[in-house]
């Protein structure tokens, strides 16, 4: 169930799926573009983890604590409940900022090209 609609001013149409359609498009999308994109992904996760982990043993907090202020400092939250003291962990955790800034525009790029694919009807955008 398919109808063209002009969206644009300038002459472009675009087609409409049914919603099931586009949702079943942009996940097989999704699915692909974190397949290939996997390696990168969980290098860049690795190398954020053992940053902090490094932190929370130089530091003396615990296992847990440590894996918590990784993704709370990798996702630029930053709640204050641990701080770094020392200039060595101060530096890990620039590190684990900017992974963090890393793997959170590579999400966001993936979703966008995902989306993007769906929106085609197959002709562009990888897929």
């Amino acid at each position: 169930m398919q109808r063209q609609l002009s969206v644009y001013k300038g002459g472009h149409d675009m087609n409409w799926l049914a919603p099931k359609t586009m949702r079943r498009r942009f996940f097989v999308a999704l699915g692909h573009a974190i397949h290939v994109t996997w390696p990168v992904l969980s290098a860049i996760l690795a190398i954020q983890l053992a940053l902090g982990l490094l932190t929370g043993f130089v530091e003396g907090w615990s296992l847990g604590d440590a894996i918590y202020f990784t993704f709370i400092t990798g996702l630029s939250i930053g709640y204050g409940d641990f701080v770094p003291r020392q200039t060595l962990t101060r530096a890990l955790a620039i590190g684990i900022g900017f992974s963090g800034l890393f793997v959170t525009g590579l999400i966001a790029a993936i979703v966008v090209h995902a989306m993007r694919s769906a929106l085609t009807d197959g002709r562009s955008g990888g897929e």
